[in-house]
């Protein structure tokens, strides 16, 4: 009876679904989380006439299924993006509905990022001209947002080049990732380091998804906060930016990235006193946003490739790194003066702790999937290694033995007869060349398939199993290898199933074999085959006294054990024994329908 597979874990169908969507919907889809939080506070507060905040909506909502359409025609979702930019941002001043800034000034979130994207597999995928084309007009598109949206005389002023810049830059990076993604024709080694390059930073971004999500709201919420505070943010946007990047790229090099992530979080916590952020740019706990997700990435990663025994040194530095930047600014920026209050230090202990027992569980928990995975895997691998052993070891046993078999019996009937009749010796003579003929073609097609030519039980080997085994079965009586002369009773039906047929094809060969080997005496067998049933029945007998011989070469012992393995893979049965009046015999039953079990 099939057994169903184990249900899967919420964290299992989450990654699965993950895997499935790309990185970029992921981030679309949580530009888009964001502004609906956002939006929906703002036309819910005092501020301005209710609910007037949601005019907002079909424009922001567009955009995203813009840059979800562009996955599969670039240039046609370019050309409807750059419009509905155009289109929305005269709605929006006709309706007199407030713009709010993120990155750019009166572009949401999910606007920026969707025209981010749209640039992208533009740059990736649409000729040059049409992307250049296409990528213009979504500019232009933005500058008419940026400054046609809300008129304000502060865009006038520093926040228009801080606009100008962020957008120029996210341009730029858009581009110049699309084109270095571009497919290349050609295969010279460059190129195949270049995709096997991409392939490994594809992996690395799956493989941890969830972190770069939030280290990539992160630095979008910190753009907004250097948007609004001026210049004097731009060296901690770096530094985020610096952190969010090594965290991203820490699983290959954790011991090292750990370290790195914490020099950046110095530099950045002796920097702020004297930068004197505004109020616009937020700190939680004397930090920047991004940073602190970075610090508690960068443990998890770190716990989770190294053992906590070798981890802890380093997690206590970046410790002593946090805990110096929330007393330097977290009332430094405010109030001009270091954290004292006990209470107050007391609290940003007790949430740091928190956090950082978090972090250390995350990583063992994924420590120890990552082992059981592991270990699944190697069973998985040592399992099929031993099947295919298995199949290589009865294909050895029952082809080539089986000439062999045939080669070593005939030479000993030449050597006997030989002196009292030379010609009976000169037609046993090419008897053996043949079964050698046929030996060395089975074993060629060993040898191919334990090279990865063929698999094992199938493939070359199918060459000697048709799918008419009435024919097969008489082939292998008028070869004569095992020397003895076989009477067949056949009863059975042209549509055998394929894989019955050639397993029974093999226990005949198998047990034929035995007969030439161990029966001395033996000067008849009969092979029988019928379908009674709904199972195909086999049985092979001799006329043998019972009285055996050791055979040349000796004996390894495994025919039955093969012929047993090959009758269980299908559910069949198999005996063998004495028969009462001398003589051996072997009889197997095999279901009709076996393969339908197997594969349930």
């Amino acid at each position: 009876m099939p057994h169903s597979p184990p249900s899967k874990t919420l964290a299992a169908r989450a990654t699965e679904l993950a895997r499935r969507l790309d990185m970029s919907v992921l981030v679309l889809l949580a530009a888009l989380a964001f502004d609906l939080v956002f939006v929906t506070d703002a036309a819910l507060d005092n501020a301005g006439p209710r609910f007037i905040d949601l005019g907002l909506f079909p424009g922001i909502f567009t955009m995203a299924a813009c840059a979800l359409f562009a996955r599969k025609r670039a240039a046609v979702a370019g050309v409807f993006g750059a419009l509905a930019l155009m289109f929305f941002t005269f709605f929006i001043r006709y309706l007199n509905i407030p713009a709010y800034s993120s990155v750019l000034a009166n572009l949401s979130i999910t606007e920026v990022v969707a025209g981010i994207e749209m640039v992208y597999f533009l740059a990736r995928r649409a000729r040059p001209g049409v992307a250049f084309a296409v990528i213009s007009a979504l500019v232009l598109g933005a500058l008419t947002a940026v400054f046609g949206r809300e008129f304000d005389s502060r865009l006038y002023a520093s926040s228009i080049v801080q606009s100008l810049l962020f957008g120029f830059l996210l341009l730029a990076a858009a581009v110049v990732t699309g084109v270095v993604g571009r497919p290349r024709r050609e295969r010279d080694p460059a190129a195949v380091e270049r995709l096997r390059n991409m392939h490994r930073f594809t992996e690395l971004v799956r493989g941890q998804w969830p972190l770069i999500g939030m280290l990539s709201i992160g630095v979008l919420i910190e753009f907004g906060y250097t948007y609004e505070s001026g210049s004097r943010g731009f060296p901690l946007l770096a530094c985020s930016i610096g952190a969010a990047a090594v965290t991203a790229l820490s699983p290959r090099r954790p011991r090292d990235a750990i370290l790195v992530v914490a020099g950046i979080l110095l530099l950045s916590a002796l920097a702020t006193p004297f930068l004197h952020p505004s109020h616009s740019y937020q700190l939680l706990g004397g930090m920047p946003p991004t940073q602190i997700v970075a610090a508690f990435g960068v443990v998890v990663n770190v716990v989770r490739a190294v053992p906590l025994a070798r981890a802890w040194p380093r997690i206590v530095v970046l410790s002593g790194v946090v805990a110096v930047g929330s007393v330097l600014n977290f009332s430094q920026y405010r109030t001009g003066r270091l954290l004292t209050d006990p209470m107050t230090l007391g609290m940003l202990a007790t949430v740091a702790v928190l956090l950082l027992g978090i972090a250390i569980a995350i990583g063992l928990y994924l420590r120890s999937r990552d082992s059981e995975r592991a270990q699944v895997v190697k069973s998985a691998v040592t399992d099929a290694q031993t099947s295919e052993r298995m199949a290589l070891a009865r294909e050895l046993h029952d082809v080539v033995a089986h000439h062999v078999t045939g080669i070593v019996v005939q030479a000993q009937a030449a050597r006997m007869m030989g002196e009292k009749n030379p010609e009976l010796a000169f037609e046993a003579m090419g008897r053996i060349e043949n079964a050698g003929v046929e030996a060395l073609a089975a074993m060629r097609r060993l040898v191919r398939s334990m090279r990865g030519d063929a698999q094992a039980g199938s493939g070359e080997f199918n060459e000697q199993a048709t799918t008419d085994l009435a024919a097969d079965l008489r082939r292998l009586v008028d070869a004569g290898n095992h020397g003895v002369p076989t009477k067949l009773e056949l009863n059975l039906p042209p549509d055998l199933p394929h894989e019955v047929g050639r397993s029974a094809l093999r226990l005949v060969q198998e047990s034929l074999t035995n007969v030439g080997k161990h029966a001395s005496d033996a000067t008849e067998a009969v092979a029988l085959a019928e379908v009674v049933g709904g199972e195909l029945h086999l049985r092979v007998t001799d006329n043998g006294t019972g009285q055996t011989h050791r055979p040349a070469g000796g004996s390894g012992g495994y025919g039955l054990v093969g012929m047993r393995e090959r009758v269980a893979l299908l559910h069949g049965r198999l005996s063998a024994g004495r028969e009462p009046n001398g003589g051996w015999r072997v009889e197997a039953w095999l279901p009709l329908e076996a393969n339908g079990e197997t594969d349930g």
